[in-house]
């Protein structure tokens, strides 16, 4: 039996669904033991989006995380932080990309712990 061509779009959109619930549960998950600000969390197939408020939260992310911070210009006297980690190894899951951002205006005073993971 041929398979209808509108099977697999279905197909493939249950399966994003379902991938973006696991990575949203792992964070949340992890959220429930390690208490990190998360005002702002948007959970994707690919990564969780996390979004605070100062840099000093980014900097809580770093310190329990780890991982490497990307820096852009997000206009109007703004740039952009981004740190890019994972979520702990588990032995349940695999672990889910994080992208946790702040805005930070331009010449701000960072933490030199922070300003040291930013990615060459």
């Amino acid at each position: 039996m041929a398979l209808d061509s509108t099977v697999r779009p279905l197909s493939e959109l249950a399966e994003r669904y379902e991938q973006t619930s696991d990575n949203r549960i792992a964070v949340e998950a992890m959220l429930g033991y390690l208490p990190l600000p998360a005002p702002t969390m948007i959970a994707r197939a690919d990564a969780v989006f996390v979004t605070v408020t100062d840099v000093d939260d980014l900097g809580q992310w770093l310190r329990e995380l780890g991982g490497k911070i990307h820096r852009s210009s997000a206009a109007d006297g703004l740039e952009l932080w981004t740190l890019l980690t994972l979520t702990p190894p588990s032995r349940r899951r695999e672990r889910v990309r994080v992208r946790v951002s702040v805005p930070v205006p331009m010449g701000e005073n960072v933490m030199d712990y922070i300003r040291a993971a930013v990615a060459a």
